[in-house]
């Protein structure tokens, strides 16, 4: 009775799920090899290297970033490579219609050496031509380019894809119990030259079983990005999780107009990480970012520690200080690993889901991983597909045969 209410589960959510999977996995074979493939399509928002010049502090460059955007406020750096700086701001409000100004940008990207501007554009708008691709292939596979409906809906259909996971697993199980690991290898197996059918079901069981804990993974993973409430409500129940903001001092409060401009909070910022390094034994290997929440009132300044799972840009996986905009006083310390279970977890998911661990052969794996994601539901349709044929074939003859 279990296996059929697991059966009808799996398959119709297969087919409910078969071409979103499709879109998330040819998006994210290519999404993969985001940066190379930036670096092809947008070249000119990367700069010339200059071996044996400093590149500038992060203060410096958020100066020179509000020098470019008279019409903007910045709220933070960040060296998202060793040779591409990116700005994030907002638009300030336009006094003569208490409206934001309409910038025609949302991405500004700097030298880190001369602080000069490299590029800017509307991130995944394609009318702006190739410079746009990567970053519209990013929002198809994240949000099918549909906004926060697309987050929310990917999310949800991520959770039934988490789910779904543990069905597709019961089902390669034998269904008696005798001789279970002589019944289960078979399972694992793919008979090549056997019918077109037998072979798509051994495809779709065998690849299912090879990759499911990264696939589980690769499921998991998006339900963080883009189900936040049920993902951190399980992280929760299972292991010693903090929460976003938890640990955030409730003297803060919000500020437009902090007392610390971005040199002394950089200096300050500074200051703080080599304390929490020496306190809790850990090492800063580079800098990163630096930015400012007025919600808060506080400024964040981002390092690369040994206690960082990326090894690559950060994206969800850096060490950083939360201090005061005021007094530059220590607020909080954020580590990705080492501190609670739940948050070590959280950083390699991001890492492995964003192919930033293990070099390019990890990248070429998670390429051929999207394209098994798009494989798997393609196979379980034509199975899908087959059995149904079969089953009106029968209800047929049953009617004929009453005739």
């Amino acid at each position: 009775m279990i296996r059929h209410l697991f059966v009808f589960l799996h398959r119709w959510n297969g087919l409910l799920l078969g071409a979103f999977l499709a879109i998330i996995g040819l998006t994210g074979s290519l999404l993969a090899f985001n940066t190379e493939l930036e670096r092809v399509f947008a070249p000119r928002l990367f700069a010339e290297p200059r071996p044996g010049v400093a590149v500038l502090d992060l203060a410096t460059l958020a100066d020179r970033a509000e020098a470019l955007l008279p019409k903007a406020r910045v709220r933070g750096v960040v060296y998202v490579e060793p040779d591409h700086v990116q700005v994030y701001f907002e638009p300030k409000a336009d006094p003569s219609t208490d409206r934001p100004f309409v910038l025609g940008f949302d991405e500004l990207f700097l030298d880190p050496w001369t602080g000069a501007e490299l590029g800017k554009r509307m991130r995944g708008d394609l009318r702006e031509g190739l410079i746009n691709l990567m970053p519209f292939l990013y929002k198809v596979h994240w949000t099918l380019a549909m906004g926060e409906f697309g987050h929310w809906f990917f999310g949800i259909l991520a959770l039934f894809w988490t789910i779904d996971c543990f069905f597709g697993f019961y089902l390669t199980l034998p269904r008696s119990q005798g001789e279970f690991w002589k019944r289960w290898k078979y399972a694992w197996g793919v008979k090549w030259n056997a019918s077109n059918y037998r072979l798509n079901f051994d495809l779709h069981r065998a690849g299912g079983l090879w990759l499911w804990a990264t696939l589980f993974i690769f499921a998991w993973s998006s339900v963080m990005m883009n189900l936040r409430p049920a993902y951190e409500k399980v992280m929760g129940a299972v292991f010693d999780y903090r929460l976003s903001g938890e640990d955030t001092n409730p003297l803060t409060h919000s500020n437009d107009t902090p007392d610390l401009d971005w040199q002394a909070a950089e200096v300050a910022g500074r200051h703080l990480m080599a304390e929490q390094a020496e306190k809790y034994g850990f090492v800063v290997k580079q800098r990163l970012g630096l930015f400012y929440s007025p919600e808060s009132g506080t400024y964040e300044y981002e390092v690369r520690s040994n206690r960082d799972v990326f090894e690559r840009s950060p994206k969800g996986g850096s060490t950083s200080v939360i201090l005061d905009g005021n007094s530059g006083a220590f607020v909080s310390l954020v580590r990705p690993t080492g501190e609670h279970t739940g948050n070590t977890v959280e950083s390699w998911l991001y890492a492995l889901h964003m192919a930033r661990v293990f070099g390019w052969p990890y990248q070429i794996f998670v390429c051929f991983l999207g394209l098994a994601v798009t494989t798997l539901p393609i196979t379980g349709i034509y199975i899908w597909w087959r059995k149904r044929q079969a089953r009106q074939l029968a209800a047929r003859t049953l009617r004929h045969a009453a005739v």
